[in-house]
């Protein structure tokens, strides 16, 4: 048991110290990055030109550096090994349920392969459809039991897997742009629509992927095609930890996209109070546990700052769940979401002592049910308004 618990302890989210890691870190980068740009404009400008001499031979030259274009081609080569890689680990993922169960590939508006799963009732009536748009660095198929429980009350569920995420295209755990995910959720969503006709469709996000599809249903031709959406523990307000990192990281994102802060995956903050969720998650080849990159946390800084000056916006019908004590992200922000958007059909559920993964926590059947509950509510909802109007 004491292996265990030091096992935990170094389980951290995706998304939690590894940010404030770099809002502290780019902070202090801000002196290093103008020196930087001051000492370069200086060496172009004092720099001799090069001159050769007609008498110098070949082997008088150094060796040659590999060129920009040859160093890209070989990064793209190992960006396509990894990716099949990983789609071969997705398509081994053991899907729980006893209904139709398929993997394939959705291409997104970029021209993206996403990996996309479906987990459907074998029989009945298709009441309605949750599309599930999964956290930072995790993937789709960890909500196979999530899934078989929404499968009993006849509710189909569809999946996608982001960019860089499980056997989705790109590089691990890198997303260039949040707003490229929030495109793929709506051309995901129209999809299944077009696949299911006259069926409800619900949007479920959880952590980073709540705030996708906040965003995605802000939009009033996204709103239009939803049922309503579900937020489990939403990224809703992450803020800088000086307003200069907030100024200087757009520049320090383009500068260096890809740059990986080492250190700032170890020894974060618990996501689970189920000591044998948190190693599946963490022990998963699938989910991404490596140092995140400058890119990523900008995005997610960028994001977060409209969805929370956008609340008072939101009108589309939700039901926003959060723990208590997750430190990953902030329940309070969950709470003045419930308090300024002005939505007519909207709830919310703060567990007490609930940790961030609410759907791995040891109470995961019952935040299930609460989630189920809602549906079956918004849907009789949906149908009554319906049958008012013949």
């Amino acid at each position: 048991m004491a292996s265990t618990s030091a096992e935990m302890d170094q389980l951290t989210s995706g998304a939690s110290n590894r940010i404030i890691f770099i809002l502290r870190t780019l902070r202090k980068c801000l002196v290093f990055v103008l020196s930087l740009v001051l000492s370069l404009l200086l060496i172009l400008r004092l720099r001799p030109r090069r001159r050769v001499s007609p008498l110098s031979s070949p082997e008088d030259e150094a060796v040659p550096a590999p060129s920009r274009r040859w160093r890209r081609k070989m990064a793209w080569k190992l960006e396509e090994e990894d990716t099949a890689r990983r789609r071969s680990l997705a398509e081994g993922v053991e899907m729980a349920g006893d209904g139709e169960i398929s993997c394939s590939l959705f291409y997104g508006r970029r021209g993206n392969a996403l990996f996309s799963r479906s987990w459907l009732p074998i029989s009945g009536e298709l009441r309605g459809i949750l599309i599930i748009i999964h956290g930072l660095n995790e993937h789709s198929g960890r909500y196979s039991q999530f899934a078989k429980q929404l499968n009993a009350s006849n509710l189909g569920v569809y999946a996608m897997d982001w960019i860089g995420h499980g056997g989705s295209d790109g590089l691990h755990g890198y997303v260039p742009s949040l707003d490229y995910v929030v495109s793929d959720t709506e051309a995901f969503l129209e999809k299944i629509r077009s696949e299911n006709p006259g069926v409800p469709c619900f949007l479920f996000g959880h952590s980073t992927g709540g705030a996708v599809v906040l965003k995605a249903a802000s939009s009033p031709s996204i709103e239009a095609m939803l049922a309503g959406i579900v937020l489990t523990s939403p990224a809703l307000r992450v803020k800088p930890a000086h307003p200069i990192v907030g100024a200087i990281a757009p520049i320090f994102s383009l500068l260096a996209p890809r740059f990986q802060f080492k250190g700032a995956n170890k020894r974060g903050i618990p996501v689970s109070r189920d000591p044998e969720a948190l190693l599946a998650k963490y022990s998963d080849p699938l989910v991404y546990t490596g140092p995140i990159r400058v890119r990523t946390g900008y995005e997610i800084l960028r994001i977060t700052a409209y969805l929370t000056r956008n609340f008072k916006s939101v009108t589309v019908p939700f039901f926003v769940l959060h723990g208590t004590e997750d430190k990953v992200t902030d329940p309070l922000a969950s709470q003045d979401l419930y308090n300024q958007a002005p939505s007519v059909f909207k709830d919310i559920k703060l567990y007490d002592g609930f940790l961030h993964d609410l759907l791995f926590e040891p109470e995961r059947e019952e935040v299930g049910r609460d989630i189920i509950d809602w549906m079956m509510n918004r849907l009789d909802d949906v149908n009554g308004s319906a049958a008012g109007l013949w």
